[in-house]
């Protein structure tokens, strides 16, 4: 099986960027279609973006489409996530998961696997 660290979370002021990265070990990252969810207190754990087996077909929540970039890299086995222009809402702990299927799918029970995630704080 894989296993997922997230890392690059941190403190931003609202407007600002980040860029997050997934690093994989175990398994080849080429055999996993990725995504990224993020969780506030209290809250659901929610889908942010996907990206299929071979780096296609990108898939966005809508809150974050034309914001956030979903990429990967799988000589390096790792998977990343630019978001520009965030906002204090959006503060939230950010997962890496990994699914066996090749679509870059938006449930969280389509995965399989998931990374112990990275704090994003944005303040206003």
């Amino acid at each position: 099986q894989v296993q997922l660290v997230e890392s690059g979370g941190g403190l931003v002021q609202a407007g600002g960027s980040l860029r997050l990265s997934c690093a994989a070990s175990g398994r080849t990252l080429s055999d996993y279609a990725m995504g990224w969810f993020r969780q506030a207190p209290g809250n659901q754990r929610e889908f942010v973006a996907a990206i299929t087996r071979s780096g296609g077909g990108p898939n966005y929540a809508d809150s974050v489409k034309g914001r956030f970039t979903i990429s990967r890299n799988n000589a390096q086995n790792t998977v990343s996530l630019q978001m520009n222009s965030l906002q204090p809402e959006e503060s939230a702990v950010y997962y890496c998961a990994a699914r066996t299927g090749y679509a870059a799918r938006a449930a969280n029970d389509a995965y399989d696997y998931w990374g112990q995630g990275t704090q994003v704080t944005v303040s206003s």
